[in-house]
């Protein structure tokens, strides 16, 4: 079953939503050079990731100018992973990992699929979105399936498919794609910042059932993930 990573979650409300959804792992964005409202402080991510129930997995997402500066962050936070927006080398990228304990995912650009092929071997789990130019992802932009699904045949790290992912079109891009996870930021929110519990559960179940059954709509969900939705409100 393909992994599911909901990012970008900005407060215990969202991430309880999360929880009971089932999904594998939650984003918590802090220290990042883009504009977003998914960002928050360290001090709220590093609540976030001590409130992160044991199975799910938190992920420190971050764009850091240097190694060092990454490891300082990770240490702030205490997350169980940390995805990494910068152009950090293989070995930049072992040393945040051996500094902090952590397991490391970089961020490759889907229209520079060979990066990828430089930092396999220093990766935990490679991610590939469509990103801007400043390197940040959370764009909403789909890219090309099938160029991942190429990755995700030549790389020996697990490949995480993001960009433009919704309820509406994941179970397309698993099919296509067949990524070892799937991420998602802004295809679940009902504004910038808070997530859409309905949406977020959506997204789950069809990501589940990518490989064998059809997407499911919003109207075929159960009436007690309806009565579990809370609204999403930031606290």
């Amino acid at each position: 079953m393909t992994r599911v990573k909901i990012c970008g979650v900005t407060n215990a409300i969202d991430l309880r939503a999360v929880v009971e959804t089932g999904a594998d792992a939650v984003g918590l964005i802090t220290d990042v050079s883009a504009d977003t409202p998914r960002e928050v402080d360290r001090s709220t991510a590093a609540d976030l990731a001590a409130r992160t129930p044991p199975f799910l997995t938190s992920v420190l997402v971050t764009m850091a100018d240097t190694p060092e500066e990454a490891v300082d962050t990770v240490r702030s936070v205490a997350p169980d992973v940390v995805q990494l927006h910068a152009e950090f080398s293989a070995e930049q990228l072992g040393y945040v990992r051996v500094e902090t304990e952590t397991k490391v995912i970089p961020v490759v650009d889907a229209d520079s699929p060979h990066r990828a092929d430089d930092i396999d071997e220093a990766a935990d789990a490679i991610l590939v979105d469509s990103t801007t130019e400043d390197g940040a992802g959370g764009t909403g932009e789909t890219h090309d399936w099938s160029a991942t699904a190429d990755l995700v045949r030549s790389l020996s790290s697990p490949v995480v498919l993001a960009g433009g992912l919704t309820p509406e079109n994941v179970a397309d891009a698993i099919r296509v794609a067949e990524p070892f996870a799937v991420d998602v930021a802004s295809g679940v929110e009902r504004s910038g910042g808070a997530k859409d519990h309905t949406a977020v559960a959506r997204f789950v179940r069809n990501a589940g059932r990518a490989l064998d059954e059809p997407a499911v709509s919003e109207g075929n969900l159960t009436r007690e993930t309806d009565a579990d939705t809370d609204g999403g409100v930031d606290e």
